[in-house]
C-alpha cells in the first residue's frame, strides 16, 4: 500500500493509496461488509484512494469470487452502488436460528400493485385503483411499511395527489440492479394499461374542473343575492 499526504480540513490527513488487487479487494470486502447497506461507488474508491473505475474493477472482481465460491453472502448492484448481503436461498436456514423472525408477507393483492407501481412509476392511487378495479390504500399503505415504494412526489394537477415509486429495497428484494432490469411486459398489456390510466386521468380531471366551474357559479349568484 502506497501513502500520499493530502490537505484535508485542519491539518495533513495520510490517505491509503491501495495498489495490489488483493488488498484493494480486502479493504471493499470489509467496507460492505461493515457498512451493511449500500454503497455507493465513489465512497468505495474513496476507501482504496483510487478512481471509481478502478474501484469499480475491484468490486467487481470480489463479486465473480463470492459467486465462484458459492458462499453464503453475495455482493449485489444497486444503481452506482453496491451491497453485500445474504443470499435469498439461504433464509429458511437463517430464521432457524433468528430469536424473533419477521418475514413479511407480500399477499397477491399487494403483489398485484407493486406490481403496477413497478412498471408505471411514478404512478398515483388513483391510477392503481383504475387498473386494479378497487381501492388500494391499504395495499399501497403496506408496500410503504415495508420500504419497497415511497412517496416520490406530487403531480401537478388538481389536489396534488401523492406519486408512487420503488425503493432501493425493492431491488434488493427482488434481486435487480435497476428498474431496467425488470422483465419486459406484454405490449398489449403496457398498452392496455396505458389507455386506461389516460382516460380515467382525463375523467378526474374534467370532473375536478367541472366542479369547480360549479363552484365559481354558485359563488357569483350568492354574491348576486346579497
Amino acid at each position: 500500500m502506497e501513502k500520499e499526504n493530502v490537505q484535508a480540513g485542519f491539518g495533513q490527513e495520510t490517505l491509503i493509496k491501495v495498489e495490489s488487487h488483493r488488498d484493494q479487494e480486502a479493504v471493499l470486502e470489509a467496507v460492505l461488509f461493515t457498512m451493511g447497506q449500500s454503497v455507493e461507488l465513489s465512497q468505495l474508491a474513496a476507501a482504496i484512494g483510487q478512481d471509481k473505475e478502478t474501484a469499480k474493477k475491484a468490486v467487481l472482481r470480489l463479486q465473480d469470487r463470492y459467486n465462484q465460491e458459492k458462499r453464503g453472502m453475495q455482493i449485489i448492484e444497486l444503481e452506482e452502488a453496491y451491497q453485500m448481503c445474504t443470499r435469498a436461498e439461504y433464509y429458511p436456514n437463517l430464521i432457524r436460528v433468528a430469536s424473533a423472525p419477521k418475514k413479511q408477507v407480500l399477499t397477491e393483492v399487494v403483489l398485484e400493485t407493486l406490481s403496477i407501481i413497478a412498471y408505471k412509476q411514478p404512478i398515483t392511487k388513483m391510477e392503481i385503483e383504475k387498473i386494479r378495479g378497487v381501492k388500494s390504500d391499504h395495499a399501497v399503505n403496506r408496500l410503504v411499511e415495508y420500504d419497497l415504494v415511497y412517496e416520490v412526489g406530487r403531480l401537478d394537477a388538481p389536489g396534488r395527489p401523492a406519486l408512487f415509486a420503488t425503493t432501493e429495497e425493492f431491488l434488493r428484494r427482488f434481486g435487480v440492479g435497476s428498474t431496467e432490469d425488470l422483465p419486459d411486459l406484454n405490449p398489449e398489456q403496457e398498452e392496455e394499461i396505458k389507455t386506461e390510466v389516460e382516460e380515467e386521468l382525463r375523467f378526474r380531471l374534467g370532473e375536478m374542473e367541472a366542479a369547480a366551474a360549479a363552484e365559481g357559479e354558485s359563488d357569483g349568484e350568492n354574491r348576486e343575492i346579497l
